[in-house]
């Protein structure tokens, strides 16, 4: 039975799943969440009340959240590419940096961007700051952890990986890497040159539009 993918192309842990499909040349059917789809969304409603994508579905399995999905394509889908490692302290080192980028980087990431949807007088100028800090925090220790390391738990993509590649993308967009840490900015490079994540990338290109801080030229 075909995996279907609860997914928008410019949604950063929709690429996070997708750079793992791709990674494997995994086969799965976009179920396209944009509006001119609205029955996707529907069905997503009914398998997901929160409707936060992705969502895999494979068979009478619903698997949310990003992460999640990954380790469930490892487990019931593998594919030549090994995301996760079989032994289980390098296991554990991979997760941390997964957690790393999920709540270091994307989550500030994401209140600064959906502060730019608040209606004028309710926007959190304080929880942006701290956001902004946050993330300059965050810059500082991977410039140092990525230092002699290609990937971000050492020699192979990762699992972490996955998720860097989409949130250093937009986070570089929404709070500038500083030109001095030389070694986030060619760690996101080689993301960026990932086939797997450039082709989630290309995909996203027609969305560009819709980011609210304006989508720069230069990725």
């Amino acid at each position: 039975m075909t995996l279907k993918l609860f997914a928008h192309p410019f949604s950063s842990y929709c690429q996070k799943a997708l750079t793992a499909l791709y990674e494997n040349a995994t086969p799965f059917e976009w179920c396209l969440l944009t509006p001119e789809n609205p029955d996707a969304m529907t069905t997503l409603a009914k398998l997901w009340p929160h409707k936060r994508f992705p969502v895999l579905v494979d068979g009478d399995r619903t698997i949310m959240e990003a992460s999640i999905i990954i380790e469930y394509l490892g487990l019931y889908h593998p594919g030549p590419v090994r995301l996760l490692p079989s032994d289980p302290r390098a296991a554990l080192h991979v997760r941390t940096m997964d957690r790393f980028f999920d709540n270091y980087v994307s989550t500030p990431v994401q209140k600064i961007v959906f502060d730019t949807f608040r209606p004028e007088g309710e926007h959190d100028v304080r929880g942006v700051a701290d956001a902004r800090a946050m993330l300059e925090t965050s810059y500082a220790w991977l410039d140092k952890t990525m230092a002699g390391r290609e990937w971000a738990a050492g020699d192979t993509f990762s699992l972490a990986d996955c998720g860097a590649a989409p949130f250093l993308f937009y986070a570089d967009w929404t709070h500038r890497i500083d030109a001095s840490l030389t070694n986030v900015i060619a760690y996101r490079q080689r993301l960026l040159a990932r086939p797997s994540f450039a082709r989630a990338v290309d995909e996203a290109r027609p969305y560009r539009h819709l980011f609210p801080l304006g989508a720069p030229d230069r990725d």
